[in-house]
């Protein structure tokens, strides 16, 4: 149950950054440990697991980010980056991380804890077309992909 609430805080600040389009990076005015402290101070998380958890999908997808919306982009035929809605973008995102680059999480898990979260903050559409990418992402892409967290 802590990780599915960390992921859920993950698309919480994912989405967050996607929808002002302030994409935090070591360069910005806010840092991103700034923006961890403002949110879990807004949520009021107090389990140090899951905000470890969730700092780290997050930190990772926006590390990772354009690498990742490329290969999201680059199996999710007639569909681009921009097209998605921003919460199935904003899983997506946390989830390829996870799938390319936490080698401790099996790709099943990963998949249908996302499919999960789909279903409970978006449509259930978008928990199929999101089932179908993730899948296609860890049966090409996954072993590919270096794992450097």
């Amino acid at each position: 149950m802590k990780r599915r609430k960390a992921r859920e805080y993950s698309l919480q600040l994912l989405y967050r950054i996607d929808f002002t389009g302030n994409l935090i990076s070591e360069n910005s005015k806010n840092s991103l440990q700034d923006s961890f402290d403002l949110f879990w101070q807004e949520v009021g998380e107090k389990d140090q697991q899951t905000k470890l958890f969730a700092e780290d999908l997050i930190s990772g997808a926006i590390k990772h980010i354009k690498e990742i919306d490329f290969i999201i982009q680059a199996v999710a035929e007639k569909w681009t980056i921009t097209r998605m809605a921003s919460i199935d973008r904003n899983i997506l995102r946390f989830s390829v991380y996870e799938l390319l680059f936490r080698k401790d999480i099996p790709h099943a898990v990963t998949i249908n804890e996302s499919i999960e979260i789909a279903k409970k903050y978006s449509t259930s559409e978008s928990a199929a077309f999101i089932n179908g990418i993730l899948d296609k992402i860890a049966k090409e892409h996954a072993a590919k992909i270096s794992h450097n967290p």
